[in-house]
């Protein structure tokens, strides 16, 4: 294949296509219908795509919010423009709060304490109207959010303070895409009685969200008010369980994904059977070969559990990654290739012809995640925005 990339540098480069991304919110909004409102989860860089590019994208598209994991997260949408609220996900460190009220973020409250140092805040701040937060609520994943049996004593607190005021109300789901257990159901009933337990006190929950992109790809009864899909913005599924309820979804949702990764064989070498390659002679030649070597490794996105696993596109087919994975290069067997020549494009993600190399597929190859392999994409990869 060709390319109309111009850089200078490492013969290494990203193309994430902001159409697809835009597209795919289209594609999200027809699915759950005109009512839920969609916060865009951009976190962790958007999944390592670009936050300031892709959220503005969003924007343009018609996202009403988006979802960060810390305060610094949501200054850089900030200073770059974005005006959409921005709901900061994963709580706050005490001290943070003035941040928070300065950028015009939506802080989630966690654990009760958070209730007390939000007041506090809002307090000195003395603006004219209340800091509005969600409040997260932990239903089984067991990580962030105060217990259903706090209930009680939020809405004791909640009611002692004259600064905030609650905004939203949350759960996160630990296996959406598991339709041969029970979990997701369990979550979604405890936090249903959480929720009518906060009426029963007085307390309208606000904006109700619980769905991710799991949930949001195949099971509707948990919209709600507002639903947070990630990956899938990004043209990537989740791993359904049972495998056919993923045909299911890929039918009913057909996003694109939005990146390609790419880089150039920058050396050839020609060696007889029985020649070690890379870190620990983890290959060996088993015949006359041919090894290609790309400028990307580990520190650029290659993960290096793909050490000896999987291939990579050149010309348009496939060729094997072979040897260890190292931090800024890896090694292929291009034997088969004979017309494989230096300069030549290599596709680690993204289509090359009629032949593509999913993210999905690579994750699954790994046994890890797609959102796994998005972040791993290395800070000196240039990304293009196409």
């Amino acid at each position: 294949m060709t390319s109309r990339i111009q850089f200078a540098g490492r013969p290494l480069w990203a193309e994430i296509s902001l159409k697809a991304i835009a597209r795919n919110l289209k594609v999200v909004r027809r699915h759950i219908g005109p009512k839920p409102e969609i916060l865009a989860v951009v976190k962790s860089n958007a999944y390592g795509l670009g936050a300031v590019p892709v959220a503005k994208a969003l924007q343009k598209a018609g996202a009403d919010r988006f979802g960060v994991t810390c305060g610094n997260e949501g200054i850089e949408l900030r200073e770059a423009g974005i005006r959409k609220p921005i709901l900061v996900l994963t709580g706050f460190w005490p001290g943070e709060e003035k941040r928070f009220i300065k950028y015009r973020m939506t802080p989630t409250v966690t654990r009760l304490d958070d209730i007390r140092h939000l007041e506090r805040a809002a307090k000195a701040a003395g603006g004219k109207s209340r800091l509005r937060f969600h409040l997260k609520i932990n239903t089984g994943m067991n990580r962030l959010g105060i217990s259903p049996s706090d209930i009680d004593t939020f809405a004791s607190a909640l009611a002692g303070c004259r600064h905030i005021a609650l905004e939203g109300t949350f759960t996160h789901f630990a296996s959406a895409e598991d339709f041969s257990a029970r979990q997701t159901d369990d979550q979604e009933e405890m936090f249903r009685r959480c929720l009518d337990r906060l009426r029963a006190l007085g307390i309208s929950p606000g904006i109700v969200h619980m769905a991710n992109s799991g949930a949001i790809c195949a099971r509707p009864d948990t919209f709600a008010d507002m639903i947070r899909p990630g990956a899938i913005l990004y043209g990537y599924y989740q791993s359904f369980d049972p495998p056919q309820k993923g045909q299911e979804v890929r039918e009913r949702l057909p996003i694109e994904p939005s990146l390609s990764l790419r880089a150039r064989i920058i050396t050839l070498r020609d060696l007889p059977p029985g020649q070690p390659v890379g870190y620990g002679a983890r290959f060996v030649t088993a015949r006359p070969s041919r090894i290609a070597v790309i400028n990307a490794g580990y520190a650029d996105g290659i993960l290096r559990q793909r050490t000896n696993r999987g291939c990579v596109l050149v010309r348009g087919r496939r060729v094997p990654l072979v040897g260890t994975i190292s931090m800024d290069l890896t090694t292929l067997d291009v034997t088969d290739l004979p017309e494989a020549a230096l300069g030549d494009i290599v596709t680690i993600y993204g289509r090359d012809g009629d032949a593509e190399i999913k993210v999905s597929d690579v994750a699954a190859e790994i046994g890890t995640v797609t959102s796994d392999l998005l972040c791993a994409l290395g800070r000196r990869v240039p990304r293009y925005y196409l």
